[in-house]
């Protein structure tokens, strides 16, 4: 990462100050601060925010999410909480969840009593598909 400028003071007069802990260390000229480069965090592709959160709204649990994509439950949480989804509450449904390959998913579909009395959607997941099925509980 590039430093642009002092973050105590803003100025671009800067100089290079030796390194610590593996990281380039810089003095500020004009208000003899001393600085690092900040360290360039892991980023998450979109793709696995957008499809955790998908998940997350048809009632699979953080710890299932992180079980089907890899990713922290933790993280998942932090990202609900960031863009404030809220799960509708509704006792009366219960997601389930498969993932298939093409040729499962195809002979799944043919039998229509798989499908009969339920919600269905199919949604990539790398090089396979998680179909998620939804019924009412049986009284």
């Amino acid at each position: 990462m590039k430093i642009e400028a002092c973050p105590n003071c803003g100025s671009d007069k800067k100089i290079k100050s030796g390194i610590v802990n593996n990281r380039q260390r810089y003095k500020c000229k004009e208000c003899n601060y001393f600085f690092t480069v900040n360290k360039v965090g892991k980023k998450i592709d979109d793709y696995y925010v957008n499809k955790s959160l998908q998940l997350y709204l048809e009632g699979l649990t953080y710890r299932e999410i992180e079980r089907i994509l890899g990713i922290s439950h933790v993280s998942i949480m932090n990202w609900v909480k960031k863009y404030n989804i809220k799960r509708p509450y509704n006792a009366n449904y219960h997601p389930t969840y498969k993932i298939l390959n093409a040729i499962e998913l195809s002979e799944y579909f043919k039998n229509a009593a798989n499908i009969k009395g339920a919600g269905v959607i199919v949604t990539e997941l790398g090089d396979k598909f998680m179909l998620i099925k939804w019924e009412r509980f049986k009284d």
